[in-house]
């Protein structure tokens, strides 16, 4: 296969200002260490005008926690380590990265990608990635980094640029998070938090994890259609024509390798059967109390079943084609998967002091709670209710990126005020959802905004920041365009979100 795109990289116009501005920022590690200098300052002079909110979910007064008085210099002192080492993330990455990078280095992945998308029409091989990559919320967050990385490689594979297929991924499993077709963990999460924010208006309100389901339905196929346009029109023309020295493998596989894939491929068989045979009856060993599986150690552990999943099925193959002589190769593949996240690791250090740091000053709350307020009282309904809403939780996003933990704050205010205005608080989900996964992809503070540049300087050694975040943007922006017009029809015909859950209140 020929690798011809034709045409050079666009530098112009909206999106390459914006990475032109973006790529002229600091080093992630020296913005973060400015950033939180700043956040220092800030949270002494809000301390000192007494800046405060009333948390709707306790009742309690929350003050601004000055970082520069004695107890802020006391707690930097006793935490700075424990905000490293419980940086959650952190465990997630490595412990991915070497289960992924075991089957990357046994040849596995290199493989099942030249076998499964070489012939594969460009349009299928684009929408392929998009749903699979807007479906990635059933494996919570380890899809943000799994994805991503695949879809360099499919995309390199089939003569594509790599990064139009990185970006495709990291848009899809960020900006389209919140919509499944099946019910995910995020549901299980949200619903019980929203019944509880409706029970303040309605004590007899009972939700189910399944109250956004078929909306989210929908979602998905609607949003892998748009995502495959931009992919197509804007991003991949914008990219041109692939010049790194990573070179797509176009040699078919080898006798060997067919054989270490159909091992590996038994294998997988008989891994989702025992999976199934812990799941499926009632009593089964991964169910949860009384039978749930919602709320049960199958999704609670569902990135453990994933490193696990990768590491025996890299060996098999490993073992099958000779890449895995003995036990000895097993750790060295591993630990050579972790050199990349060198940087990665050294960045987290500084990123969970911020993180940390925000969170003790209380201003996440303060600004959410007052930001909410503010929104109540302006009196908005119908649509102008609905984009007001997104827009502040995407605004609330760049410095508060946990959907759970804004929901905590935004639910006792949202619902109510929703439910009094007579919309439904399961339709006060839904937008409050869509807000909340528009903007992860373009917010500076995400935790995994380096780890997917590291991967990108695999291909281009000048991406930074902004290339990221302006080739993200398209997505974002057509992710959000299609989400208000679908909200629109919902509200148009009174649509059922979810089974016994629609738009307005009965």
């Amino acid at each position: 296969m020929k690798i011809s795109m034709g045409k050079e990289r666009k530098t112009g116009g909206v999106l390459g200002a914006i990475e032109r501005a973006g790529n002229t920022l600091p080093h992630p590690f020296i913005l973060f260490l400015y950033i939180t200098a700043g956040l220092a300052v800030l949270s002494a002079v809000l301390s000192l005008m007494g800046v405060s909110a009333v948390n709707p979910t306790t009742g309690e007064t929350v003050t601004v926690q000055n970082i520069i008085s004695r107890d802020g210099l006391v707690w930097i002192v006793e935490n700075m380590l424990l905000n490293f080492s419980g940086f959650a993330p952190l465990g997630l990455v490595l412990a991915m990265q070497m289960a992924i990078g075991l089957a990357e280095g046994s040849g596995l992945l290199d493989t099942f990608m030249r076998r499964a998308i070489l012939g594969v029409p460009l349009w299928a091989l684009s929408a392929t990635v998009l749903f699979l990559g807007i479906n990635g919320s059933i494996a919570s967050e380890a899809s943000i980094i799994v994805i991503p990385a695949l879809a360099a490689t499919a995309f390199q594979a089939v003569g594509k640029h790599p990064i139009a297929g990185l970006i495709a991924g990291y848009a899809a499993t960020n900006a389209g998070f919140t919509a499944n077709i099946l019910i995910t963990g995020t549901d299980a999460l949200l619903y019980g938090v929203t019944e509880d924010a409706a029970q303040m208006i309605d004590p007899s309100v009972t939700l189910t994890p399944a109250i956004n389901w078929y909306f989210m339905i929908v979602s998905c196929l609607v949003l892998t259609v748009v995502g495959v346009f931009v992919n197509d029109r804007i991003i991949v023309p914008r990219l041109g024509e692939y010049k790194g020295s990573e070179k797509a493998d176009e040699r078919t596989a080898t006798d060997l390798e067919k054989k270490g894939l159909r091992n590996a491929g038994i294998f997988t068989l008989i891994y989702a059967i025992l999976l199934l045979i812990c799941l499926v009856p009632q009593n089964g060993l991964l169910r949860g109390e009384n039978g749930s599986i919602l709320e049960s150690p199958f999704i609670t552990g569902l990135v453990p079943i994933l490193i696990v999943y990768f590491v025996l099925a890299g060996v098999v193959y490993g073992k099958t084609v000779g890449t895995i002589k003995d036990s000895g190769d097993i750790p060295k593949m591993m630990a050579n998967s972790l050199q990349s996240l060198t940087g990665y690791i050294v960045l987290v250090f500084v990123i969970a002091q911020f993180i940390n740091m925000f969170s003790y000053t209380n201003l996440g709350t303060i600004i959410a709670v007052n930001a909410s307020d503010a929104l109540q009282k302006v009196g908005f309904t119908g649509i102008p209710l609905v984009i007001g809403v997104i827009l502040l939780t995407i605004l609330v996003n760049f410095v508060m990126t946990s959907g759970t933990a804004k929901w905590y704050i935004f639910a006792p205010i949202f619902v109510p005020m929703f439910m009094l205005l007579g919309y439904s608080p399961e339709f006060a989900q839904v937008i409050y959802r869509i807000g909340d996964s528009i903007a992860n992809p373009l917010t500076p503070i995400y935790p995994y905004l380096p780890i997917v540049i590291g991967m990108a300087q695999k291909y281009e050694k000048n991406t930074g920041i902004g290339t990221i975040i302006s080739m993200t943007l398209p997505y974002s922006i057509a992710f959000l365009i299609v989400w208000i017009a679908q909200v629109i029809v919902w509200m148009a015909f009174n649509l059922p979100l979810g089974p016994g859950a629609s738009v307005f209140l009965a």
